[in-house]
């Protein structure tokens, strides 16, 4: 996972806020389990790319409990679109000049 955490945190946001646990758990849905992250991973990622702009965040309140809740800013959607574009440049590359490394 490293160097795709920012785009998988990113993408997982694409279509609407959610808070910590909810990321983690939406990443973990969508790759069928194959990706387990862990909250000493996913929360100083979520607080790099807030201090980025690529993000925002606010509390929200559920009855008793606060929860932070982050959403993709238009830098963010531009930041996925990026690393959308890298990814699959280098995938396709790697398949066409097998020497080259991704």
């Amino acid at each position: 996972m490293r160097g795709h955490l920012d785009g998988l945190l990113l993408a997982v946001l694409e279509s609407g806020p959610l808070h910590g646990y909810a990321i983690i758990t939406a990443v973990q849905r969508r790759s069928g389990g194959a990706l387990a992250t862990r909250t000493g991973t996913i929360y100083p990622a979520l607080n790099r790319l807030e201090r980025l702009g690529m993000l925002r965040s606010s509390w929200q309140s559920i009855g008793e409990r606060r929860r932070r809740c982050y959403e993709l800013t238009d830098s963010g959607r531009r930041g996925l679109g990026t690393k959308r574009s890298a990814w699959f440049t280098g995938a396709i590359g790697s398949v066409l000049n097998p020497g080259r490394a991704i």
